[in-house]
């Protein structure tokens, strides 16, 4: 190939779509370049029309009079040829082949086809991202292919071979606060494929955390040897897609890669220091992990959330994710006793407020703050509730759901008083803040917030936007935040393993 490189094509100065139009195939990359803020020249290509959406449009890249950095094909497959030659006439560094039904198709034809593209690329000097692909997402140059992706820049690389695995992943990541610096949606990988994605962002200072979603590397020794080089300093969190039979046909169809032996992966991933992950939900609790909490090597978890049989699953889960429950120490008990509250010898970890002994003074938020000044404890878990109280929204007693303060009118929980106002509720977000301000030096913290999905009932709306106003606080303070007690323990014990094997 050319001396053109993953660095050239990834800062391109000038674009050219092709089958750019107000609706159809190149519509959206068109669009998303523009509403991005794409901060080259926008060329869009089409014989069919004279201008697209104001802009002077040509029918063919070389009849584009200036230089053309980088090339979008949203057009049919057999056109795929003929564009390749104009590119390598016209001098184009790269092009992202959006194109697909190449060898992903099985079709004797189509696999000759993209071996046809590929000598035309190399013989005119023209590197290719795809085909079959979504391309590029540099969010710093307004560079997309969703008009919804934002704007932020962030220090996260991702490299997904699946275009709808890599849209899912920076919806979903960056709704949790953390922000791609890169991403790229690869493809079929006939010329950059995943090992040149991970070595540029293994050397890119702008990127300190890397994603992937890979379906079947191109060059599994080469993979294992750059891994092990990053790793080293940067964390590198991966999804395997075809682990099954099932999945191996369909990653044979989606992107013509050949799932090999989960067996043989595993082993490589763990010996490369990677993590390897199972869901993109996994993927992106770790990766945010990663993205808010400091170098964690201690297992040693205290918990401030739970109430009664949820502390003893609590427990469990955090056992079972390779966290160490440890007994709640006899200094932060001797503290206790020393203020007064009468569940002094009571009280463990995970902390149970459900029998508070009418203690109102003494709850979660004080026992945050014993736990992360505390040397015994390496990390810490807390429930943050709603504003205005210490329960969920629309919750039970505690206040942040509908008028009255409590989960019901009245503030007492069920009508007519139900149960103590601290029961088996997290702390409200400005208790937690107020906490947290002072303890921020000693321990990392996750945060849990109960996770609601909006729907058109006016209540769950309210509870939505409570939600919302919690983790926006959260992310603020640079607290990683999970639905369930189990995600956290899971996702921080994958940090913590990462940072054992790294010192080691």
């Amino acid at each position: 190939m050319s001396a053109y490189s993953l660095e050239e094509a990834l800062h391109p100065k000038s674009i050219a779509v092709v089958g750019a139009s107000e609706r159809g195939r190149g519509s959206q990359f068109f669009t998303a370049l523009v509403d991005l803020g794409f901060k080259g020249k926008i060329y869009p290509v089409n014989p069919k029309y004279s201008e697209v959406s104001s802009l002077k449009a040509y029918p063919s890249v070389k009849d584009i009079p200036d230089p053309v950095d980088y090339v979008i094909s949203a057009a049919p497959a057999p056109q795929v040829s003929q564009i390749m030659k104009d590119c390598a006439e016209k001098g184009v560094k790269c092009i992202h082949l959006f194109t697909a039904r190449f060898s992903e198709t099985g079709r004797q034809d189509a696999i000759d086809l993209e071996k046809e593209v590929l000598g035309i690329a190399r013989e005119g000097g023209v590197r290719i991202i795809g085909p079959n692909c979504m391309g590029l997402y540099n969010p710093g140059l307004g560079i997309g292919w969703d008009s919804d992706f934002p704007k932020e820049t962030g220090s996260v690389g991702l490299a997904s071979q699946s275009g709808q695995a890599a849209r899912e992943i920076i919806g979903k990541t960056t709704q949790r606060g953390v922000f791609f610096n890169k991403a790229v949606s690869y493809g079929n990988a006939i010329d950059f494929n995943e090992c040149d994605f991970l070595e540029y962002y293994g050397n890119d200072p702008e990127i300190t955390l890397i994603m992937m979603y890979i379906e079947g590397p191109k060059d599994g020794n080469r993979l294992f040897n750059i891994l092990r080089e990053v790793t080293r300093t940067k964390p590198v969190v991966i999804i395997k897609g075809g682990r099954g039979q099932s999945g191996t046909r369909a990653v044979s169809s989606h992107t013509a890669s050949l799932a090999g032996s989960m067996e043989i992966w595993n082993t490589m991933i763990g010996q490369a220091g990677a993590v390897a992950v199972s869901s993109i939900e996994e993927l992106i609790d770790t990766a945010v992990s990663f993205y808010f909490l400091p170098p964690i090597t201690g297992r040693r978890v205290g918990v401030a959330a739970g109430a009664g049989g949820a502390t003893v699953l609590a427990a469990d889960q955090c056992e079972e994710a390779g966290l160490d429950v440890i007994a709640l120490p006899q200094e932060i008990r001797d503290e206790l006793r020393s203020q007064g509250v009468q569940i002094w010898d009571w009280i463990g970890n995970p902390a149970d407020f459900s029998i508070n002994m009418g203690d109102v003074d003494f709850a979660a938020p004080q026992l945050l703050k014993m736990m992360a000044m505390n040397p015994n404890f390496d990390l810490i878990i807390a429930s943050v509730g709603a504003p205005g109280g210490g329960g969920p929204p629309g919750g039970r007693p505690g206040g942040g759901g509908r008028p009255g303060g409590g989960g019901r009118p009245g503030g007492g929980g069920r009508p007519g008083g139900g149960g103590p106002p601290w029961a088996n509720q997290p702390m409200s977000i400005e208790a937690f803040i107020d906490q947290y301000k002072q303890i921020n030096d000693y321990k990392p913290v996750l945060g849990l917030v109960q996770d609601r999905t909006p729907s058109t009932n006016d209540m769950d709306e309210e509870r939505w936007k409570s939600i919302c106003e919690v983790t926006a606080k959260l992310i603020d303070l640079r607290i990683p935040y999970y639905p369930t007690i189990s995600r956290a323990a899971k996702a921080a014990s994958r940090v913590i393993d990462y940072y054992q094997s790294r010192e080691r």
